[in-house]
């Protein structure tokens, strides 16, 4: 067999090429400041550098590494840039980058006890200090999983199989208005219909309204429908907002429902006084979805769904095909392919438990407020700006606002906005996205990188500032 075949190195090719990867890692991390947040190419150009057969023969490593620099990791937006201000950052960290090399490196297996029993502990145990920090009862537990969208499905899963016994046509489940879209693309794979998703609007705040919530249960009861399910926002994408959570928890327990708390944005800021304030009642929800890639300074992939009973998972989702015979084990070994799923799992707890050890509780919860009080200093800096306003006050690390035209209606201020993001996306300093607020076009700053610093969140502003002048003088 020819050495090609093998499909290895040798062990001082893989040194050498194992120094140069980690080269262009620390590299990445130490020169990213100066770096535009944004680089996204056309189709065709990408199609006309990277596009060909599928190679016969290898090429030098050396040369597929400066291949990857030059036409794929120079080519995208770095969301753990510290200006990178868009949808949710995913600011990262060193440790945890190596975690997920090590996890490769050594190939590990993580559906059955059998073939990663340490992986299957350290999982167990860093499950265990989320489900302690969120303050859930002993006999909660959970896993990990790709990100919060497969979350919220693995969560809805479970309560349609615990609360249901399967699909019913009238059951019906409760959100608001500003409740994810992983929510509805859940339901959907699970064979919901749309009409068996209420959507209500929020309030001003931007929080489901208990009234509401309660008033439409007892008409859809008085139709012969099911009420089965409540999704209540612990951080809302959007704004920040935090449904009543303690209330709709007491409305959940006396109508019998399943109460889903969405943390997958907010969630984590249960590490800090003032996020723990604005969750209370989370811990009294029967499912919680977190997304340890955004504000637990995660890379890419990981999500972490918790459950009041970690016997509610094995309930809905264990298989005991023949072919896992020698992998059942006993009742104390868990599989955590029986909790979700997954049977091909990764170790995704790898990188939360060695980040956690090298950095403690108290480095990420000082990271957390960070975010929270860099997105209050962006409130009172846009308040007083004569370009800008403030469309919603800051909360938990993100701010609502927009530019003011000079002149014109409200069509004209969301043309304005939007050519804003895209005038910034082009300019590459920064990266700041828009969203849709009660019809009106705004600009929504998250602001979770624990590497950012107030210069660049004020040079961000006044940038913006800079480009509505320049569209409303172009106008």
């Amino acid at each position: 067999m020819n050495e090609a075949a093998k499909l290895s190195l040798d062990e001082k090719e893989m040194r050498l090429v194992g120094y140069r990867v980690i080269d262009m890692i620390v590299d990445h991390f130490a020169g990213i400041s100066d770096k535009p947040v944004t680089r996204c190419r056309p189709r065709h150009e990408t199609e006309r550098h990277l596009r060909e057969p599928a190679p016969q023969s290898g090429a030098p490593i050396d040369q597929v590494l400066e291949r990857l620099q030059g036409q794929v990791f120079d080519t995208i937006m770095h969301l753990d840039h510290p200006r990178f201000f868009g949808f949710v950052p995913s600011p990262s960290n060193y440790v945890s980058v190596l975690a997920d090399a090590l996890a490769a490196g050594f190939n590990v297996f993580s559906g059955t006890w059998l073939e990663s029993s340490g992986a299957a502990q350290i999982e167990l145990v860093t499950v265990d200090w989320l489900r302690s920090l969120i303050g859930l009862p002993s006999q909660a537990g959970g896993l990990f999983l790709s990100g919060g969208s497969m979350a919220n499905l693995t969560a809805l899963a479970a309560a349609r199989h615990v609360r249901l016994k399967g699909p019913d046509p009238n059951a019906v489940v409760y959100c608001s208005d500003q409740t994810h879209s992983s929510l509805q693309k859940a339901l959907r794979i699970l064979g919901f219909l749309p009409e068996q998703l209420c959507r209500l609007e929020s309030d001003r705040d931007f929080r489901l309204p208990l009234e509401l919530v309660a008033r439409r249960i007892e008409q859809d009861r008085r139709r012969g429908l099911r009420p089965f399910c409540l999704v209540a926002n612990a951080g809302a994408t959007n704004t920040g907002a935090v449904d009543p959570l303690a209330d709709l928890a007491a409305l959940a327990r006396r109508e019998d429902l399943w109460l889903h708390a969405d943390g997958a944005y907010g969630g984590a800021a249960v590490l800090c006084p003032e996020g723990r304030r604005a969750l209370q009642g989370i811990e009294q929800a029967d499912s919680i979805s977190l997304d340890p890639h955004k504000w637990l300074f995660q890379p890419y992939e990981i999500g972490c769904l918790l459950v009041r009973r970690r016997s509610w998972l094995a309930e809905a989702f264990r298989e005991r095909p023949e072919y896992l015979d020698d992998a059942q084990g006993s009742d104390e070994e868990v599989n955590f392919c029986d909790w979700g799923p997954q049977l091909t799992r990764s170790f995704r707890a790898l990188k939360l438990w060695m980040s956690l050890q090298v950095f403690g509780l108290r480095g990420f919860a000082d990271a957390v407020e960070h975010g929270i009080e860099l997105a209050r200093k962006a409130e009172a800096r846009v308040r007083s700006s004569t370009r800008l306003e403030a469309v919603v006050p800051a909360h938990l690390g993100i701010l609502a606002f927009r530019c003011i035209p000079r002149c014109g209606d409200e069509a004209g201020a969301d043309a304005l906005n939007r050519k804003a993001v895209d005038r910034l996306i082009e300019d590459g300093y920064a990266m700041i996205s828009s969203t849709r607020l009660r019809g009106r076009t705004v600009l929504r700053l998250c602001a979770i990188n624990p590497r950012t610093t107030w210069q660049d969140v004020e040079r961000t502003i006044a940038r913006i500032e800079e480009l509505a002048e320049a569209i409303d003088s172009a106008s």
